[in-house]
């Protein structure tokens, strides 16, 4: 069967042209492409949540198949359904469902049963598949509907998909649809919503069921987003991979643990203005150093402070520290916010100590990083940067960082750095 669409003219626009350039106005097409377990994003209509699926799918490195989940709205069809065969029409095209897979998660859920009404005038699922085909024309899914549960019916789903993904060696990207608080003032929900997002951001799916309840919080897609955690957590994520403000990204790369330090230190932090919680500090990390944390978005500097010298008692607390600072503190730029999160990208420097040298001569852009120090003032650049080739290039920068005169008398340092991306 073919299933139409049924909120095209309302949540977004159903001519292919008008969809297609609501959605270039919302997508970041310079942003860098991240491989990812899966993605939070809501789904209301365009004007309002657009912006923030479109600033999210932008840094997705996009599969061949889907699996989206999203909530009952409508209490149609039975209470956890997948739709195995067919497809979705929308008026960017049609999209196959993905029937092995489809049938593979059936046949590993205990609750699941196939089923076609509840996805006949559901939204939720809906809206995303635009977005995934303003980028990719030739993918598959599978839609999944959720009503109401506890905690074990969301678990047993997310392993039934993780299982099927593994059985059948897929490349997969996980969507899970769902709006955060909604129907309250800016104020409440700012709170509410922030009680959510830690709990995502931890993957802590059955803390983030009991804050529903607790608080309770208006949250439609609490269900898929349970449902993305315990899958995520089967296919290898943990909370360091994990980055968001309401369209939340599960990133699968190998990162340093440098800068995932950096990258969950900022984002815990501008969400929630709590630090990261430390069970250890990797051996890595428990010495000494100088460090330099950098910010890029879209491939422009974001944010960039560090320490020549340590400052704090280990390196974690060094990265910690610098990396709220490059966010929050660096006096070129305005503080980042939490849209912006999902568009950073992350490098931390590890900085030997810096010795002196006799001249220009001793000096490398390429290798070393350079300090000009005159008198209390201390000008420096790391090694290694874009557009700084030449030795002269790299102390005239310094000085005018420094506030240093170009023919005052400067005594010149050197040092390197171990560079984490």
């Amino acid at each position: 069967m073919i299933r139409e669409p049924v909120v095209d003219g309302q949540f977004y626009p159903s001519s292919p042209e008008e969809l297609k350039s609501m959605i270039q106005g919302m997508i970041d097409e310079k942003a860098v492409k991240d491989e990812v377990i899966g993605y939070y994003a809501p789904h209301a209509g365009y004007v309002y949540s657009g912006p923030v699926v479109g600033a999210t799918i932008s840094r997705v490195k996009l599969k061949n198949t889907f699996v989206i989940m999203g909530p009952s709205h409508t209490g149609m069809g039975v209470s956890y359904s997948i739709m195995a065969d067919g497809s979705w029409r929308t008026p960017l095209g049609d999209v196959e469902i993905d029937s092995e897979l489809a049938k593979a998660i059936l046949a590993n859920s205990s609750y699941l049963k196939e089923d076609h009404l509840a996805h006949l005038q559901e939204h939720a699922i809906e809206v995303q598949l635009p977005f995934i085909q303003y980028f990719k024309s030739d993918f598959k899914f599978v839609p999944i509907v959720l009503s109401h549960a506890n905690a074990s019916v969301y678990r047993n789903i997310g392993k039934a998909i993780a299982k099927a993904v593994k059985d059948l060696d897929k490349e997969v990207v996980l969507v899970a649809s769902g709006d955060m608080n909604h129907y309250e003032s800016q104020k409440i929900t700012r709170t509410k919503d922030k009680q959510a997002i830690e709990s995502i951001l931890k993957l802590e799916a059955g803390e983030l069921l009991e804050r529903v309840r607790e608080f309770n919080i208006s949250m439609c897609g609490y269900g898929s987003a349970a449902c993305l955690i315990f899958a995520a957590k089967e296919l290898g994520a943990d909370n360091s991979s994990v980055v968001g403000y309401a369209g939340i990204l599960i990133m699968n790369k190998n990162e340093s643990p440098q800068v995932k330090l950096a990258r969950e230190t900022v984002g815990s932090y501008i969400i929630s203005g709590k630090l990261p919680s430390l069970k250890t500090v990797p051996s890595e990390m428990q010495g000494k150093a100088g460090v330099f944390v950098s910010l890029h978005k879209g491939g422009e500097l974001r944010g960039c402070i560090g320490t020549i010298e340590p400052a704090e008692d280990n390196i974690t607390l060094e990265i910690i520290s610098n990396a709220i600072s490059a966010a929050t503190r660096d006096p070129r730029f305005f503080p980042v916010t939490a849209d912006e999160l999902p568009q950073l990208d992350y490098s931390v420097d590890v900085l030997t100590e810096p010795e002196p040298v006799a001249s220009e001569k001793d000096l490398d852009p390429k290798k070393y990083g350079a300090i000009v120090e005159a008198g209390w003032r201390r000008g420096l650049l790391l090694p290694d940067l874009e557009g700084v080739d030449t030795v002269e290039r790299q102390i005239e920068i310094c000085r005018m960082k420094a506030g240093i005169e170009p023919k005052e008398l400067v005594k010149l340092y050197r040092f390197e750095v171990k560079r984490y991306k």
